[in-house]
């Protein structure tokens, strides 16, 4: 499950959130892209741990459920964290673009190049 420590003990995750289980904010889906902020501010408390980890990971951008998965962390865990690194302004989050009506794919178009690539 979570890393444990030298003792083989493991860290629940509602101690990793101290208790919480719901995020403070809703700005996270599983395909939100997520990115440290650099520098880090010079007057922000020492991290914990695992939050620490999370930062290096967000060094580039990363898609929530891919650093849950990272982390090895259930996402609910790691959305309540990045919401404590977000309010500290130590991450920028990226939404993706929802597709309109307008961008989505032609689905007549979809079938010719099925029915092409199954003739190759």
């Amino acid at each position: 499950m979570n890393g444990g420590d030298a003792a083989g003990r493991l860290v629940r995750p509602f101690t990793l959130t101290g208790g919480r289980t719901r995020p403070s904010r809703a700005d996270f889906t599983l395909i939100t892209t997520v990115t440290a902020t650099d520098p880090q501010p010079a007057w922000a408390d020492r991290l914990q741990p695992e939050h620490a980890r999370i930062l290096k990971r967000c060094a580039r951008p990363i898609a929530v459920a891919e650093l849950a998965a990272h982390l090895d962390l259930p996402v609910s865990v790691v959305v309540i964290l990045l919401c404590d690194l977000l309010e500290e302004s130590r991450i920028t989050t990226h939404r993706p673009h929802p597709v309109s009506s307008a961008g989505a794919a032609d689905l007549g178009l979809l079938r010719k190049v099925r029915e092409g690539l199954g003739r190759l």
